[in-house]
């Protein structure tokens, strides 16, 4: 499972009552990068988590910090190959960042893709998340190709070892 305690964040299932708070954090970070929030098109599996990654074999996570939610994250099946799945939502907001929780939260969520038998993990991004992109450059994501995401021109790959 991918719940637990970092420093003083809290990471645990996602819940209904997560919905407006997820979607007002996420649209929060695209404005920070002069990104818009996308309800209909690219954020719509924020509006219905239990259709995108519930009900489909993959899971979505909030990060607490107190009673404040400070961060996203979650992954489900995708059709890239053999037992694969992508990374999504992925977002935490600025006065949390630079502290090892994103690190903490990606090896949580790639250790619960393997605990569940997915070999790769695929995750967009696009070049104006600067961050983002060093980020998975630097936990060993490759470049590849295929962008789906029309706001996304950047996709990579992982490949997980094998039990």
């Amino acid at each position: 499972m991918v719940e637990g305690e970092y420093l003083d964040f809290r990471i645990r299932e996602w819940q209904k009552g997560d919905r407006i708070p997820a979607g007002r954090l996420i649209a929060s970070v695209l404005l920070e990068y002069g990104l818009g929030w996308e309800p209909t098109g690219a954020d719509r599996d924020v509006v219905e988590v239990e259709r995108f990654y519930l009900e489909t074999g993959g899971g979505f996570w909030v990060v607490e910090q107190g009673e404040t939610l400070v961060g996203t994250a979650g992954f489900y099946p995708v059709s890239r190959g053999d037992r694969a799945v992508e990374l999504r939502k992925m977002y935490l907001l600025p006065a949390v960042r630079g502290r090892g929780l994103g690190t903490f939260l990606l090896q949580q969520l790639e250790a619960e893709i393997q605990r569940r038998g997915f070999h790769t993990i695929w995750v967009e991004t696009a070049t104006v998340l600067k961050e983002a992109v060093q980020f998975y450059e630097r936990h060993n994501y490759l470049p590849a190709t295929g962008v789906e995401t029309a706001r996304c021109d950047r996709i990579y790959s992982k490949t997980l070892p094998q039990p």
